[in-house]
Protein backbone atom coordinates (compact mmCIF):
# COMPACT_ATOMS: atom_id res chain seq x y z
CA UNK A 1 0.00 0.00 0.00
CA UNK A 2 1.44 3.13 -0.92
CA UNK A 3 2.02 6.17 1.41
CA UNK A 4 -0.44 8.41 0.13
CA UNK A 5 -2.78 5.62 1.10
CA UNK A 6 -1.38 5.24 4.45
CA UNK A 7 -2.20 9.20 4.91
CA UNK A 8 -5.76 8.68 3.63
CA UNK A 9 -6.68 6.06 6.45
CA UNK A 10 -5.04 8.27 9.09
CA UNK A 11 -6.52 11.00 8.25
CA UNK A 12 -9.86 9.51 7.83
CA UNK A 13 -8.51 7.28 11.49
CA UNK A 14 -8.16 10.42 13.06
CA UNK A 15 -11.41 12.63 12.37
CA UNK A 16 -13.74 9.36 13.35
CA UNK A 17 -12.16 9.43 16.76
CA UNK A 18 -12.75 12.96 17.12
CA UNK A 19 -16.40 12.86 16.47
CA UNK A 20 -16.27 9.43 18.72
CA UNK A 21 -15.01 11.45 21.49
CA UNK A 22 -16.97 14.52 21.21
CA UNK A 23 -20.25 12.81 21.31
CA UNK A 24 -19.55 10.56 24.34
CA UNK A 25 -18.75 14.30 25.79
CA UNK A 26 -21.93 16.10 24.65
CA UNK A 27 -23.67 12.97 25.70
CA UNK A 28 -22.27 12.68 28.78
CA UNK A 29 -23.09 16.65 29.24
CA UNK A 30 -26.68 16.11 28.43
CA UNK A 31 -27.12 13.44 30.90
CA UNK A 32 -25.28 15.59 33.94
CA UNK A 33 -27.13 18.35 32.87
CA UNK A 34 -30.40 16.22 33.30
CA UNK A 35 -29.52 15.07 36.54
CA UNK A 36 -28.72 18.57 38.10
CA UNK A 37 -32.03 20.36 36.79
CA UNK A 38 -34.16 17.43 37.36
CA UNK A 39 -36.17 18.82 33.91
CA UNK A 40 -35.16 17.32 30.23
CA UNK A 41 -36.87 20.24 28.73
CA UNK A 42 -34.38 22.25 30.04
CA UNK A 43 -31.32 20.67 29.35
CA UNK A 44 -30.29 22.34 26.55
CA UNK A 45 -29.90 25.57 27.95
CA UNK A 46 -27.52 24.44 31.12
CA UNK A 47 -25.13 22.92 28.32
CA UNK A 48 -22.01 24.00 28.50
CA UNK A 49 -21.49 26.90 25.61
CA UNK A 50 -18.95 24.39 23.66
CA UNK A 51 -21.11 21.61 23.72
CA UNK A 52 -23.97 23.30 22.11
CA UNK A 53 -21.58 24.54 19.74
CA UNK A 54 -20.00 21.09 18.87
CA UNK A 55 -23.29 19.55 18.44
CA UNK A 56 -25.07 22.24 15.91
CA UNK A 57 -21.33 22.04 13.85
CA UNK A 58 -21.41 18.69 13.61
CA UNK A 59 -25.11 18.83 12.84
CA UNK A 60 -24.01 21.06 10.29
CA UNK A 61 -21.46 18.97 9.14
CA UNK A 62 -23.13 15.75 8.79
CA UNK A 63 -25.83 18.07 6.10
CA UNK A 64 -23.01 19.41 4.38
CA UNK A 65 -21.30 16.24 3.84
CA UNK A 66 -24.49 14.87 2.52
CA UNK A 67 -24.76 17.63 0.08
CA UNK A 68 -21.36 17.39 -0.85
CA UNK A 69 -20.66 13.65 -1.63
CA UNK A 70 -22.03 13.63 -4.73
CA UNK A 71 -19.61 16.08 -6.12
CA UNK A 72 -16.51 13.95 -3.81
CA UNK A 73 -17.78 11.22 -5.83
CA UNK A 74 -17.56 12.44 -9.66
CA UNK A 75 -14.42 14.32 -8.94
CA UNK A 76 -13.16 10.77 -7.01
CA UNK A 77 -14.21 8.77 -10.22
CA UNK A 78 -12.73 10.95 -13.01
CA UNK A 79 -9.13 9.96 -11.88
CA UNK A 80 -10.03 6.39 -11.99
CA UNK A 81 -9.55 3.76 -14.31
CA UNK A 82 -12.83 1.54 -16.08
CA UNK A 83 -11.98 -0.96 -13.16
CA UNK A 84 -12.48 1.17 -10.03
CA UNK A 85 -14.95 3.04 -11.73
CA UNK A 86 -17.36 0.11 -12.30
CA UNK A 87 -16.58 -1.75 -8.61
CA UNK A 88 -18.97 -3.14 -6.60
CA UNK A 89 -18.99 -2.16 -3.48
CA UNK A 90 -17.31 1.23 -4.37
CA UNK A 91 -14.19 2.85 -3.97
CA UNK A 92 -14.12 5.75 -2.19
CA UNK A 93 -10.58 6.92 -3.04
CA UNK A 94 -9.23 7.92 -6.33
CA UNK A 95 -7.14 4.36 -7.37
CA UNK A 96 -6.43 2.65 -10.27
CA UNK A 97 -4.23 0.12 -11.43
CA UNK A 98 -1.13 0.14 -13.10
CA UNK A 99 0.97 -2.57 -14.85
CA UNK A 100 4.54 -3.32 -15.12
CA UNK A 101 6.61 -5.64 -17.22
CA UNK A 102 10.07 -6.08 -17.75
CA UNK A 103 10.96 -5.10 -21.59
CA UNK A 104 12.58 -7.79 -23.62
CA UNK A 105 15.68 -6.27 -23.65
CA UNK A 106 15.60 -7.13 -19.84
CA UNK A 107 16.40 -3.81 -16.86
CA UNK A 108 13.99 -2.69 -14.75
CA UNK A 109 9.93 -2.95 -15.00
CA UNK A 110 8.63 -0.25 -16.68
CA UNK A 111 5.04 0.79 -16.90
CA UNK A 112 2.84 -0.01 -19.96
CA UNK A 113 -0.99 0.13 -21.51
CA UNK A 114 -2.49 -2.96 -22.77
CA UNK A 115 -3.34 -2.45 -26.37
CA UNK A 116 -5.21 -5.91 -26.45
CA UNK A 117 -6.32 -8.70 -23.95
CA UNK A 118 -4.97 -12.31 -24.63
CA UNK A 119 -7.98 -14.13 -26.70
CA UNK A 120 -6.41 -18.03 -25.93
CA UNK A 121 -4.04 -18.99 -22.56
CA UNK A 122 -0.36 -18.08 -23.10
CA UNK A 123 -1.29 -15.92 -26.41
CA UNK A 124 1.36 -12.86 -26.08
CA UNK A 125 -0.48 -9.50 -26.09
CA UNK A 126 0.70 -6.10 -27.03
CA UNK A 127 1.69 -3.53 -25.06
CA UNK A 128 3.70 -0.15 -25.40
CA UNK A 129 5.27 2.44 -22.97
CA UNK A 130 2.99 5.03 -21.05
CA UNK A 131 5.10 7.76 -22.24
CA UNK A 132 5.02 6.20 -25.67
CA UNK A 133 1.58 6.27 -25.81
CA UNK A 134 0.37 10.42 -26.36
CA UNK A 135 -2.12 12.41 -27.99
CA UNK A 136 -1.37 13.02 -31.61
CA UNK A 137 -3.37 14.73 -34.49
CA UNK A 138 -4.63 13.24 -37.82
CA UNK A 139 -5.85 14.49 -41.13
CA UNK A 140 -8.50 12.34 -42.20
CA UNK A 141 -10.10 14.02 -45.84
CA UNK A 142 -9.48 17.56 -44.57
CA UNK A 143 -10.97 16.99 -41.11
CA UNK A 144 -8.17 17.07 -38.08
CA UNK A 145 -8.61 15.37 -35.15
CA UNK A 146 -6.78 14.48 -31.93
CA UNK A 147 -6.76 10.62 -31.06
CA UNK A 148 -4.57 9.18 -28.46
CA UNK A 149 -1.90 6.88 -30.35
CA UNK A 150 0.72 4.27 -30.03
CA UNK A 151 3.99 5.06 -30.66
CA UNK A 152 4.73 1.97 -33.48
CA UNK A 153 8.05 1.30 -32.93
CA UNK A 154 7.85 1.16 -29.07
CA UNK A 155 5.20 -1.68 -29.44
CA UNK A 156 6.28 -4.76 -28.39
CA UNK A 157 4.48 -8.38 -27.35
CA UNK A 158 4.95 -9.55 -23.71
CA UNK A 159 3.19 -12.67 -21.91
CA UNK A 160 0.33 -11.49 -20.03
CA UNK A 161 1.43 -13.85 -16.97
CA UNK A 162 4.25 -11.67 -16.79
CA UNK A 163 2.65 -8.14 -16.30
CA UNK A 164 2.68 -6.99 -12.69
CA UNK A 165 -0.47 -5.57 -11.76
CA UNK A 166 -0.83 -2.78 -8.79
CA UNK A 167 -3.16 -0.70 -6.91
CA UNK A 168 -2.01 2.68 -6.84
CA UNK A 169 -3.57 6.39 -5.64
CA UNK A 170 -3.74 8.42 -9.18
CA UNK A 171 -3.98 11.72 -9.18
CA UNK A 172 -2.68 12.52 -12.33
CA UNK A 173 -5.16 14.03 -15.43
CA UNK A 174 -5.23 11.13 -18.09
CA UNK A 175 -9.01 11.12 -17.75
CA UNK A 176 -9.64 14.96 -18.69
CA UNK A 177 -7.00 14.71 -21.32
CA UNK A 178 -8.94 11.55 -22.70
CA UNK A 179 -12.33 12.92 -21.87
CA UNK A 180 -11.29 16.76 -23.71
CA UNK A 181 -10.54 15.03 -26.94
CA UNK A 182 -12.61 11.61 -27.18
CA UNK A 183 -15.51 13.96 -29.20
CA UNK A 184 -13.44 13.99 -31.74
CA UNK A 185 -13.11 10.37 -32.33
CA UNK A 186 -16.61 10.19 -32.79
CA UNK A 187 -17.88 9.27 -36.31
CA UNK A 188 -20.27 12.02 -36.10
CA UNK A 189 -17.20 14.58 -37.09
CA UNK A 190 -17.66 16.12 -33.46
CA UNK A 191 -15.59 18.79 -31.72
CA UNK A 192 -13.11 18.50 -28.74
CA UNK A 193 -14.62 20.28 -25.31
CA UNK A 194 -12.20 24.15 -26.30
CA UNK A 195 -15.64 24.59 -29.08
CA UNK A 196 -18.17 23.27 -26.58
CA UNK A 197 -16.62 25.40 -24.10
CA UNK A 198 -16.53 28.65 -25.91
CA UNK A 199 -19.98 28.11 -27.65
CA UNK A 200 -21.36 27.94 -24.09
CA UNK A 201 -19.66 30.87 -22.23
CA UNK A 202 -20.82 33.13 -25.43
CA UNK A 203 -24.15 32.37 -25.19
CA UNK A 204 -24.63 32.11 -21.22
CA UNK A 205 -23.05 35.76 -21.43
CA UNK A 206 -24.69 37.16 -23.92
CA UNK A 207 -28.25 35.92 -22.98
CA UNK A 208 -27.04 36.83 -19.11
CA UNK A 209 -26.25 40.37 -19.90
CA UNK A 210 -29.36 40.68 -21.98
CA UNK A 211 -31.65 39.37 -18.82
CA UNK A 212 -30.09 42.16 -16.24
CA UNK A 213 -31.06 44.47 -18.54
CA UNK A 214 -34.40 43.86 -19.62
CA UNK A 215 -35.03 42.62 -16.30
CA UNK A 216 -33.95 46.02 -14.46
CA UNK A 217 -36.12 48.29 -16.79
CA UNK A 218 -39.06 45.86 -16.48
CA UNK A 219 -38.86 45.78 -12.39
CA UNK A 220 -38.41 49.40 -12.20
CA UNK A 221 -41.19 50.11 -13.87
CA UNK A 222 -43.45 47.88 -11.65
CA UNK A 223 -41.86 48.63 -8.81
CA UNK A 224 -41.52 52.51 -8.82
CA UNK A 225 -43.51 53.53 -11.64
CA UNK A 226 -47.03 54.53 -11.70
CA UNK A 227 -49.44 53.90 -14.60
CA UNK A 228 -52.57 52.31 -15.48
CA UNK A 229 -53.17 48.64 -14.96
CA UNK A 230 -49.54 47.97 -13.27
CA UNK A 231 -50.78 45.46 -10.69
CA UNK A 232 -52.79 43.60 -14.25
CA UNK A 233 -49.92 43.74 -16.60
CA UNK A 234 -47.49 42.31 -13.55
CA UNK A 235 -49.62 39.39 -12.25
CA UNK A 236 -49.99 38.35 -15.79
CA UNK A 237 -45.95 38.24 -16.18
CA UNK A 238 -45.81 36.11 -13.39
CA UNK A 239 -48.66 33.88 -14.93
CA UNK A 240 -46.58 33.15 -17.75
CA UNK A 241 -44.07 31.54 -15.93
CA UNK A 242 -46.82 28.69 -15.69
CA UNK A 243 -46.79 28.03 -19.15
CA UNK A 244 -44.37 25.32 -19.88
CA UNK A 245 -41.39 25.70 -21.47
CA UNK A 246 -41.94 23.03 -24.05
CA UNK A 247 -45.11 24.26 -25.17
CA UNK A 248 -42.90 26.89 -26.89
CA UNK A 249 -40.72 25.04 -28.29
CA UNK A 250 -42.30 24.35 -32.01
CA UNK A 251 -43.90 28.06 -32.08
CA UNK A 252 -40.07 29.51 -31.15
CA UNK A 253 -38.82 27.23 -33.71
CA UNK A 254 -40.58 28.22 -36.54
CA UNK A 255 -40.11 32.01 -35.59
CA UNK A 256 -36.43 31.51 -35.94
CA UNK A 257 -36.79 29.23 -39.44
CA UNK A 258 -38.22 32.29 -40.95
CA UNK A 259 -35.76 34.87 -39.79
CA UNK A 260 -33.29 32.04 -40.84
CA UNK A 261 -31.34 32.32 -37.30
CA UNK A 262 -31.37 28.61 -37.00
CA UNK A 263 -27.63 26.97 -36.11
CA UNK A 264 -26.70 30.32 -35.26
CA UNK A 265 -25.38 32.49 -31.88
CA UNK A 266 -28.81 34.56 -32.12
CA UNK A 267 -31.00 31.24 -31.91
CA UNK A 268 -29.36 30.28 -28.86
CA UNK A 269 -29.46 33.46 -26.99
CA UNK A 270 -32.24 36.25 -28.34
CA UNK A 271 -35.36 34.06 -27.30
CA UNK A 272 -33.60 34.15 -23.75
CA UNK A 273 -33.26 37.62 -23.12
CA UNK A 274 -35.52 38.09 -20.37
CA UNK A 275 -36.47 36.08 -17.39
CA UNK A 276 -39.79 36.58 -15.76
CA UNK A 277 -38.04 35.30 -12.85
CA UNK A 278 -35.76 37.84 -12.87
CA UNK A 279 -38.12 40.76 -13.16
CA UNK A 280 -39.88 39.25 -9.77
CA UNK A 281 -36.35 38.95 -7.81
CA UNK A 282 -35.10 42.32 -9.23
CA UNK A 283 -38.93 44.28 -8.60
CA UNK A 284 -39.13 42.70 -5.29
CA UNK A 285 -35.63 43.96 -4.47
CA UNK A 286 -36.52 47.78 -5.83
CA UNK A 287 -39.24 47.59 -3.38
CA UNK A 288 -36.61 47.72 -0.44
CA UNK A 289 -35.09 51.21 -1.65
CA UNK A 290 -36.45 53.69 0.37
CA UNK A 291 -39.08 55.94 -1.88
CA UNK A 292 -37.15 58.70 -0.05
CA UNK A 293 -34.43 58.50 -2.74
CA UNK A 294 -37.00 58.52 -5.63
CA UNK A 295 -38.84 61.44 -4.27
CA UNK A 296 -35.56 63.39 -3.83
CA UNK A 297 -34.35 62.45 -7.35
CA UNK A 298 -37.66 63.81 -8.80
CA UNK A 299 -37.57 67.18 -7.06
CA UNK A 300 -34.25 67.62 -8.40
CA UNK A 301 -35.74 67.08 -11.50
CA UNK A 302 -33.24 63.34 -12.68
CA UNK A 303 -34.79 61.26 -15.57
CA UNK A 304 -36.43 58.11 -14.61
CA UNK A 305 -33.46 56.46 -16.56
CA UNK A 306 -30.47 58.26 -15.00
CA UNK A 307 -32.11 57.59 -11.31
CA UNK A 308 -32.49 53.52 -12.76
CA UNK A 309 -28.80 53.58 -13.35
CA UNK A 310 -26.81 56.18 -11.39
CA UNK A 311 -29.01 54.92 -7.88
CA UNK A 312 -30.90 51.88 -8.25
CA UNK A 313 -28.16 49.93 -9.92
CA UNK A 314 -25.61 50.41 -7.41
CA UNK A 315 -27.55 49.66 -4.60
CA UNK A 316 -28.78 46.88 -6.14
CA UNK A 317 -25.52 44.74 -6.69
CA UNK A 318 -26.45 42.05 -4.46
CA UNK A 319 -29.28 40.85 -6.97
CA UNK A 320 -27.74 41.67 -9.61
CA UNK A 321 -25.23 39.37 -8.91
CA UNK A 322 -27.86 36.64 -7.31
CA UNK A 323 -29.70 36.92 -11.18
CA UNK A 324 -27.06 36.53 -12.74
CA UNK A 325 -25.75 33.53 -11.50
CA UNK A 326 -29.51 32.10 -11.68
CA UNK A 327 -29.55 33.13 -15.14
CA UNK A 328 -25.99 31.68 -16.14
CA UNK A 329 -26.68 28.79 -14.31
CA UNK A 330 -29.98 28.43 -16.64
CA UNK A 331 -28.37 28.88 -20.06
CA UNK A 332 -25.34 27.49 -19.05
CA UNK A 333 -27.10 23.93 -18.22
CA UNK A 334 -29.92 24.29 -21.05
CA UNK A 335 -29.69 21.07 -23.61
CA UNK A 336 -33.06 21.09 -24.88
CA UNK A 337 -32.73 24.07 -27.11
CA UNK A 338 -29.28 24.16 -27.92
CA UNK A 339 -30.07 20.56 -29.17
CA UNK A 340 -32.80 21.87 -31.58
CA UNK A 341 -31.69 24.77 -32.78
CA UNK A 342 -28.60 23.78 -33.72
CA UNK A 343 -27.01 21.68 -36.05
CA UNK A 344 -23.37 21.39 -36.50
CA UNK A 345 -20.79 20.80 -33.84
CA UNK A 346 -19.50 24.50 -33.95
CA UNK A 347 -22.81 25.63 -32.46
CA UNK A 348 -23.49 23.19 -30.13
CA UNK A 349 -22.94 24.21 -25.90
CA UNK A 350 -21.08 22.06 -23.61
CA UNK A 351 -24.44 20.32 -22.72
CA UNK A 352 -24.77 18.96 -26.05
CA UNK A 353 -21.38 17.55 -26.20
CA UNK A 354 -21.62 16.02 -22.77
CA UNK A 355 -24.75 14.33 -24.08
CA UNK A 356 -22.48 12.82 -27.49
CA UNK A 357 -19.99 11.94 -25.06
CA UNK A 358 -22.64 9.82 -22.94
CA UNK A 359 -23.52 8.27 -26.48
CA UNK A 360 -19.85 7.20 -27.62
CA UNK A 361 -18.38 6.34 -23.97
CA UNK A 362 -21.37 4.89 -22.26
CA UNK A 363 -19.88 2.15 -20.45
CA UNK A 364 -16.72 4.89 -19.53
CA UNK A 365 -17.70 6.08 -16.42
CA UNK A 366 -14.79 7.33 -15.28
CA UNK A 367 -14.53 10.04 -18.60
CA UNK A 368 -18.03 11.07 -18.03
CA UNK A 369 -16.83 12.24 -14.71
CA UNK A 370 -14.11 13.72 -16.40
CA UNK A 371 -16.20 15.65 -18.77
CA UNK A 372 -18.30 16.45 -16.18
CA UNK A 373 -15.97 18.23 -14.34
CA UNK A 374 -15.13 20.65 -17.25
CA UNK A 375 -19.50 21.64 -16.99
CA UNK A 376 -19.23 22.11 -13.53
CA UNK A 377 -15.81 23.97 -12.75
CA UNK A 378 -16.93 27.75 -14.09
CA UNK A 379 -20.23 27.43 -12.30
CA UNK A 380 -18.27 26.24 -8.90
CA UNK A 381 -15.61 29.24 -9.73
CA UNK A 382 -18.10 31.88 -9.91
CA UNK A 383 -19.93 31.29 -7.01
CA UNK A 384 -16.88 30.70 -4.85
CA UNK A 385 -16.20 34.22 -5.99
CA UNK A 386 -19.79 35.70 -5.44
CA UNK A 387 -21.27 33.35 -2.94
CA UNK A 388 -21.56 37.06 0.07
CA UNK A 389 -23.38 38.73 -2.73
CA UNK A 390 -25.41 36.14 -3.48
CA UNK A 391 -26.24 35.10 -0.07
CA UNK A 392 -27.24 39.02 0.38
CA UNK A 393 -29.20 39.37 -2.04
CA UNK A 394 -31.45 36.03 -1.56
CA UNK A 395 -31.26 37.22 2.23
CA UNK A 396 -32.86 41.04 1.52
CA UNK A 397 -35.28 40.08 -1.87
CA UNK A 398 -38.47 40.28 -0.38
CA UNK A 399 -38.23 41.76 2.96
CA UNK A 400 -39.25 45.71 3.45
Amino acid sequence: MSALAVAFKLIGYALAGLLVIGNLVSLLSISMGGFLTRDPNRVLNHLPRWSKSFLINELLAVGGIIMLLPFYWMMVTAFKDSRTAAASPPIWTPIRYEYEVVPPGGGNPIKIVELEVAKQKGQLIKVVPVDKYEFKQTDSGGYVSTHQIADPAAIFMVDPDKVVEKKVINLNLDNFRRAWYKPEDSTRGQVNFLTYFWVSIVSSAIATGGTLITAALAAFAFARLEFYGKNFLFYLVLGTMMVPGQVLLIPNFLILSKLHWLDTYAALTVPWLTSVFTIFLMRQFFMTIPTDLWDAARVDGISRFRYLWQVVVPLSKPVFITAGIFDFLNNWNSLLWPLIVTSTPGRRTLMVGLQNLNEEAAAEFHMLMAASCFAILPVVIIFFFMQRFFIEGIARTGLK
